[in-house]
């Protein structure tokens, strides 16, 4: 086809344009040799048949372009023009080069790591096939409140659900993240796992890489024919199995049970919470062995602990999936729950069951950092508009400067078209090589961001870059090309640039300060930094208040040791003598001063309420409860108010006891002393138990720092009921706590072999985690409104910089005229306190009213503090004086008499 060969010709003169260039140059000449000759054989002299033959040729160079456009690609080849003009123009300023770049890197760099977070937690779908026809169900009541839906099912409601195929095809639950202990060469060790039903696989439509995956007859009482079985993942059977072929049938021993591996899944396949990577999955029945002593199934309806994932049947919509599940909900709860009494208070909640999207999976991080994450992206726009205003201001300065060169270029016969694109294209070279340098640092601070997410949760976020990622980059490269190019190519093109042919280098100071538009752009740029140095001064306030709350109890030097004991044989009384011993051999250690043991320690995400009542008030009070060893409340300095502590000695025989915190003590015993006050709780079997006050301490927050102490209270774990409790070893350390660590696993290797190795955890690294939002938050900010700041700084510098170096004929008028010099740094340096004084007002405006968006991450801070904004506006001032000074000092030092010979 000849259109086809015609392309192929224009494809292959890209790469032989010097080649052709020399042929056609070659043919020219010898086309006008002809003609000379010609000319000369009719009489003319050489010279006057020279000038005939090129006259009557009609111009050589509009031949040669002509010829050029015919047998290239013309806007690549000026594009190609366009771009190594470009390139030599920054290498000819190259602290103005190294700025811009630098700028863009910043903002843009920030976007693409904050977006590849967002992008790893709240974009980007599972992988596996069809990812859009799974759907998350949650239970919503009419009561929820601020507690938002929820996500927890228990195992009989689950069941019942599974059971209804009317809108699904297959459901599934997944019991979160759990770290099973499986046996190895030296002992039994913690590996991340997941509990699936038998439809996990199916739901998910995940292929083997050997064998077959977990299916419903897996997913029973008792496991299969062989017991229970287990699949793996790749990396699993890679490293524990050395990729053997044959693993297929082979035994792991999980919670001192076998299981058989009867599959092995694909490496890409992470299961349905993207922040998870479990190397074992193994059935929902398996729960009472891999959970012992605790039995979530045997729990039933109390136990609320798996999630719960679909996939719709074809043509099945979300909305007439809802309908479905709406009109369903009633007969799943009667199935499900025995309780007539819970059942008539879920219809009266109006409880029902809901699907949500469910191609991203469920991770409880989303619901935690999806607005904290939205906040900070926010800021990130913000700081890139920051960054293509302050270039686009340098441009525009920039530009005026090179009037001249442009106004000849337009004389020569260059068309306004032609100069705008070629000014877009050194935009378009400033962007990408900014672009290039952000994505060079992004991943790194995009894992860093995740570090700090996941802190204090054993998971991962993936940040890695795809598509999103890479269109999300290009999108932005090319608006912020757009943003720093579009309006200083139109303005430095705008105006009858010939006049600046005659008129000189320079332009009237009349017509210099008639320019407004670079000065409200800057304006502009003083007002957005403005808003971020208020919005980080009202998250960094907070996070200090925060810190500085009242815990009630010193962290300070304090660490804890998680102790697993439910797959070990001592049980009871010999149970609690081996935590006494080993509580008694950590005290015995360098470094530790005092030792307690504990259900949950504070700040660790764990909570357990129970309702309680007096004699004088039948109804039950919600308090916060905690089972404790003697000693804890001096380990973790909390206060004894009143009576005493626990003793060793207090064990069942001698009648329940329990320690009251202050507010429960009022709440429950208003103006009576507590202590000798019996307390009753009911057990959920018509049986009641009755605890006697014996002491009071001070209150603490055992939740968040955010939330008031509220009422609690604690008992002995000398008198606790379950037989193989795991408790934490709380440590007071004086100095480096690696030691203590390494000997408390020495010591659990020795007295109970069978357990893995104590996690060690700082009391002060729990709290850290409890507001990793807030301390993400209020990082980001804080370097953001540094950034704002130096870039503020950069682009009020470089502005006044370059219209004071183009009034030096005006300056140096004004000082023959005898103006003196601290009269000309007054009239240079008002220029940008003008701009920083309106810049700030505007700031501060909008400030105030989009700060009210930042009410609910603040903690002890109003959204109108004085001194933050006062501090903001101080900081901005301080700033915008000393990029002003520089140039009036240096427009004060001009000499009268050369300045007057520049023109």
């Amino acid at each position: 086809m000849d259109w086809t060969r015609v392309l192929l010709s224009r494809c292959a003169a890209l790469f032989r344009m010097r080649s052709h260039d020399a042929e056609l140059d070659e043919e020219l000449q010898a086309h006008i040799d002809l003609a000379v000759e010609e000319n000369v054989r009719s009489g003319m002299s050489r010279e006057a048949a020279r000038t005939a033959a090129l006259r009557s040729f009609g111009g050589v160079t509009q031949t040669r372009e002509a010829y050029r456009i015919e047998r290239g690609f013309p806007l690549l080849e000026q594009a190609g023009r366009d771009l190594r003009f470009a390139l030599r123009q920054l290498r000819r300023s190259p602290a103005f080069a190294a700025t811009a770049i630098l700028t863009l890197a910043l903002g843009l760099g920030a976007n693409t790591a904050v977006f590849s977070l967002i992008n790893g937690l709240l974009l980007r779908p599972l992988p596996v096939p069809h990812a859009d026809e799974l759907a998350v169900v949650r239970i919503d009541r009419s009561d929820d409140g601020e507690r938002g839906p929820n996500y927890s099912f228990s195992a009989p409601m689950f069941r019942a659900l599974e059971m209804r195929h009317d809108v699904f095809e297959n459901a599934a639950a997944f019991a979160g993240h759990s770290r099973l202990q499986v046996r190895s060469n030296s002992g039994n060790v913690e590996v991340s796992g997941v509990m699936v039903s038998g439809r996990f696989f199916a739901v998910m439509e995940v292929k083997p890489l050997l064998g077959r995956l977990l299916m419903p007859v897996d997913d029973q009482k008792g496991g299969g024919a062989t017991g229970f079985s287990a699949v793996i993942s790749e990396g699993f059977w890679r490293q524990w199995f050395n990729a053997a072929p044959d693993v297929v049938g082979k035994r792991l021993t999980i919670a001192n049970q076998p299981f058989t591996v009867v599959g092995v899944a694909p490496r890409e396949f992470t299961g349905a919470d993207p922040t998870q990577q479990p190397a074992i999955y193994v059935p929902l029945w398996a729960e009472p062995i891999v959970d012992a002593p605790y039995d979530a199934i045997a729990e039933g309806y109390h136990s609320w602990w798996m999630r719960v994932i679909a996939r719709r049947k074809p043509g099945v919509t979300l909305a007439q999936a809802n309908a479905a599940l709406r009109a369903d909900s009633n007969s799943i709860v009667d199935e499900s729950v025995a309780d007539a009494k819970w059942i008539a208070q879920a219809k009266a909640a109006h409880t029902h069951l809901t699907a949500e999207p469910g191609s991203k999976g469920y991770t409880f991080l989303r619901q935690m950092f999806s607005k904290p994450l939205v906040a900070v992206f926010s800021m990130c726009t913000a700081m890139l508009l920051l960054a293509c205003m302050n270039l686009a201001s340098l441009l525009m300065a920039r530009s005026a400067a090179r009037e001249r060169e442009l106004a000849t270029r337009l004389a020569l016969g260059a068309t306004r078209r032609r100069l705008i694109r070629q000014l877009l294209v050194e935009s378009l070279l400033i962007s990408v090589l900014g672009t290039a340098a952000g994505m060079i640092a992004a991943p790194l601070v995009s894992r860093a961001l995740a570090a700090l997410l996941v802190s204090g949760h054993d998971m991962t976020v993936d940040t890695s870059l795809d598509w999103r990622v890479f269109g999300f980059v290009a999108i932005i490269a090319i608006v912020a090309a757009l943003l720093i190019g579009l309006i200083p190519a139109l303005r430095s093109t705008a105006s009858n640039l010939s006049e600046q042919i005659k008129s000189g280098t320079h332009i009237s100071s009349t017509r210099e300060r008639r320019r407004v538009l670079p000065r409200v752009l800057m304006g502009l740029e003083v007002a957005l930094a403005l808003l971020l140095v208020v919005v980080a001064g009202l998250l960094s306030t907070s996070l200090v208040r925060l810190y500085r709350t009242g815990l009630g109890f010193d962290p300070h030097g304090v660490v804890s040791l998680d102790l697993e004991m439910g797959k070990q044989p001592r049980e009871g009384a010999e149970l609690l003598r081996w935590y006494h011993e080993y509580a008694d051999a950590l005290a015995h250690q360098p470094g530790a001063t005092s030792v307690a043991l504990a259900s949950d320690t504070p700040m660790n995400g764990d909570v357990w309420i129970g309702g309680y009542h007096t004699a004088a008030d039948s109804n039950d009070r919600q308090v916060y409860m905690n089972s404790v060893s003697p000693n804890y409340f001096h380990t973790l300095r909390i206060p004894l108010l009143a009576g005493r502590d626990f003793a060793w000695s207090d064990t069942l025989a001698g009648g329940l006891k329990v320690i009251l915190t202050e507010e429960a003590a009022k709440t429950l015993f208003p103006g009576k002393n507590p202590i000798g006050q019996q307390l009753l709780e009911g057990d959920g079997k018509g049986q009641q138990k009755t605890f006697t006050v014996i002491g009071v301490v001070g209150d603490c927050h055992t939740v968040s720092i955010r939330k008031d102490s509220s009422a609690g209270g604690y008992l002995p774990i000398t008198q606790g009921e379950d037989k193989k409790p795991s408790y934490s070893v709380v440590v007071r350390v004086s100095g480096d706590a690696a030691p203590l660590g390494a000997a408390a696993r020495q010591l659990a290797a020795r007295m109970a072999p069978e357990i893995p190795a104590p996690a060690m955890t700082t009391i002060s690294g729990d709290i850290d985690a409890s507001i990793t939002g807030e301390r993400m938050m209020a990082m980001l900010s804080v370097f953001f409104a540094g950034c704002a700041l130096l870039v503020t700084g950069i682009g009020l510098y470089g502005t006044l910089s370059y219209a004071t170096a183009r009034r030096t004929s005006e300056i140096g008028i004004r000082m023959a005229l005898g103006a003196r010099r601290a009269q000309v740094v007054g009239m240079v340096f008002r220029e940008n306190a003008w701009i920083a004084a309106c810049g700030s007002a505007g700031g501060l405006a909008v400030a105030l009213f989009a700060a009210k968006a930042l009410a609910g991450f603040l903690y002890g801070t109003s959204v109108h503090d004085p001194w933050v904004l006062a501090g903001s506006v101080a900081a901005l001032t301080l700033i915008a004086s000393a990029a002003s000074l520089l140039p009036a000092l240096r427009a004060a030092l001009v000499d009268p008499m050369r300045a007057l010979r520049t023109e």
